[in-house]
């Protein structure tokens, strides 16, 4: 079934749940973490800006979106044993029926939000009708922005991560 020409198409509902899910990752890690809560507020609104723009089948949305669940994913796949540790425990709940480590399975659940915004927001960026010669750059620039202000969040409201962020960035 297509929906294309309905108001708000199911891959929108997919951005927004996939967007809806990460901040509210974000504030059970949060709970979790007291140190990390200015942080994390300011975290959530990159997906609130990118919910907006999607919303309006922005390239700069799409791209913000796209991106940014790139490099969150990436960062804790290659960087830190954060995924690891929540796939780790995800077995172990399943083979015993207990959660032992809530902090690190919601790892399992933000990545998998991430991933699902990866791919709606790769289709979202490539349904736009008509696509101008700018449409690359701005899906571009919105994800290095996204990047670019993650990046200084870090840097001012979460000093412990700056040496991941060297890492990351190889400086």
């Amino acid at each position: 079934m297509d929906d294309t020409g309905s108001r708000t198409s199911r891959l929108e509902w997919l951005i927004v749940g996939s967007c809806l899910v990460f901040i509210f990752i974000l504030a059970l890690s949060a709970a979790f973490d007291p140190s990390i809560r200015v942080l994390h507020a300011f975290q959530a609104l990159i997906y609130v800006a990118v919910v907006i723009l999607a919303l309006r089948q922005s390239a700069w949305g799409y791209g913000a979106g796209c991106i940014i669940a790139a490099f969150w994913n990436w960062t804790n796949i290659v960087h830190t044993t954060f995924i690891t540790n929540g796939l780790r425990e995800l077995a172990h709940a399943l083979q015993t029926g207990r959660v032992s480590k809530p902090d690190q399975l919601i790892a399992v659940v933000a990545a998998a939000a991430h991933f699902a915004l990866i791919g709606s927001c790769l289709i979202g960026y490539f349904r736009i009708k008509p696509r101008r010669s700018w449409e690359p750059v701005k899906f571009l620039a919105g994800g290095l922005i996204a990047v670019g202000y993650f990046a200084g969040i870090i840097i001012v409201f979460g000093p412990q991560y700056i040496p991941l962020l060297r890492r990351v960035f190889g400086i």
